[in-house]
């Protein structure tokens, strides 16, 4: 279930942010250009909603329903602390030493005081959390997009973005956890929250739902690359 949720979710994540700023719905036709994959990539989108819909969601839905509010927050939180590590070195690659010096902080105060990151004592600190990873980085380093691509399992990507999943993995707790079942079952309870947390944003999807995740995607990288920098053609 992580290959599901991990990754597609966490983009759902963000063009839920574009939705509110209002950015879906230009560059629609710039966004087809971007899919030259598009038949290998709808049989891949189909293949990777029908497990979320028969697996990830119904456990995601369970999980929100036994779950104290409170429970489920704190949990959040300590997979978002740890998600703090690859803000930090992606940030510092990027040569965002403000940022970064952010990131640092979060993870000290978070972890200390936030108890492993259980609560976010950082936030009202004014300590706002980044999001970066290594396809960001490879953006900011000058390397273009490519193709957009839909990865079994993982959900939406580019050839960039997909090139920098590796990297970013490393920067994760899993490959350090020599206990197996310890390690499969943080996992498994990662990919439960996230896709937990995102179950009322769906509604906010219409029309052609490929067609909604894909350009949704693809504005949002493109958001992200430049910090917020866009232009917007409309």
């Amino acid at each position: 279930m992580h290959v599901i949720g991990a990754r597609w979710i966490v983009r759902l994540g963000g063009l839920m942010v574009l939705v509110g700023l209002g950015l879906l719905p230009a560059m629609a036709q710039a966004a087809s250009e971007d899919d030259p994959w598009e038949g290998f990539n709808r049989a891949m989108f189909r293949f990777n909603d029908t497990l979320d819909t028969y697996a990830l969601k119904p456990v995601a839905q369970g999980y929100q329903a036994v779950t104290p509010q409170f429970l489920e927050d704190g949990v959040h939180n300590v997979f978002g602390n740890l998600g703090d590590v690859g803000n930090l070195a992606n940030n510092l690659l990027q040569g965002k030493l403000h940022d970064a010096g952010v990131d640092t902080g979060r993870l000290i105060f978070n972890t200390t005081f936030g108890l492993l990151g259980f609560f976010d004592v950082a936030t009202p600190m004014g300590l706002q959390k980044n999001d970066e990873d290594f396809g960001q980085t490879l953006g900011a380093w000058g390397l273009g997009s490519g193709p957009y691509l839909v990865i079994p399992f993982l959900g939406p990507s580019s050839v960039r973005d997909a090139t920098g999943k590796l990297p970013d993995s490393f920067l994760e707790p899993y490959p350090y956890m020599g206990h197996v079942p310890t390690r499969n079952v943080t996992r498994a309870v990662d990919v439960v929250d996230t896709r937990a947390s995102l179950l009322s944003a769906e509604k906010l999807i219409s029309g052609d739902k490929y067609i909604f995740i894909r350009n949704a995607y693809l504005q949002n990288r493109e958001f992200k690359v430049q910090d917020g920098q866009v232009e917007d053609d409309f």
